[in-house]
């Protein structure tokens, strides 16, 4: 089974005062971490940008493999490119995340795109309910259905469009944590407080690496 995944890099970043996906995390920007760290999970990639500018430069940056569109609603929210990144996705089933999260768990990303198969969607829950549809596998044309359909009836956020999905299946992050013990494949970059927090996870999670490659 071939999977695409699509991560979305045209959000603001007030808070930062750049784009996110170019922010530096170690020696790249945080959009090649996301990407790095799916390439073996996916045969295709896809980088939705906000406008023709950071189109350019993200595929300045960006290998061969991966494909760059601009936001086809210009509306500047996920539900919108999420929907531009489905309507290009050549593959049944697509990854779809968010730029600012650097550690995105390989093993986690397989897991949900293998139990995707035969359901319109694998969906992370946290034990309060709160979900991660920004860290979720879909069916393609399924979800580009329902995408369309909630922005044109001007509802702009994920739930809109989940609401008109079924045969959602929906993942505890319990069970996930026997992958991801920490989680960290849930942590975002939104300040500068978040980005030197990365920075510090950044070198025990290469540190820990080194080890296991050493003791083989």
């Amino acid at each position: 089974m071939k999977y695409s995944a699509i991560v979305l890099a045209g959000g603001s970043s007030k808070r930062l005062g750049q784009d996110k996906p170019l922010l530096m995390l170690g020696n790249k920007p945080l959009l090649l971490h996301v990407l790095h760290r799916v390439s073996t999970v996916v045969n295709e990639q896809i980088v939705v940008a906000k406008n023709e500018q950071q189109k350019n430069v993200f595929e300045k940056i960006v290998k061969d493999k991966t494909t760059v569109v601009v936001d086809e609603y210009q509306i500047q929210t996920p539900l919108a490119g999420a929907y531009t990144g489905f309507h290009h996705a050549c593959n049944e089933y697509a990854l779809l995340l968010s730029s600012d999260t650097p550690f995105v768990n390989t093993e986690i990303a397989r897991l949900l795109l293998d139990i995707c198969i035969h359901k319109t969607a694998t969906i992370p829950r946290w034990p309060e309910g709160h979900i991660e549809p920004l860290q979720a596998a879909y069916q393609t044309k399924t979800a580009l259905t329902a995408a369309k359909t909630a922005l044109d009836a001007g509802e702009l956020n994920m739930l809109s469009m989940l609401n008109r999905m079924r045969n959602v299946r929906y993942v505890s992050t319990i069970v996930l944590r026997q992958l991801d013990p920490n989680l960290h494949t849930f942590f975002n970059v939104n300040t500068e407080a978040d980005l030197k927090k990365a920075e510090t996870l950044l070198k025990i999670i290469n540190h820990q690496k080194s080890r296991r490659e050493r003791q083989w």
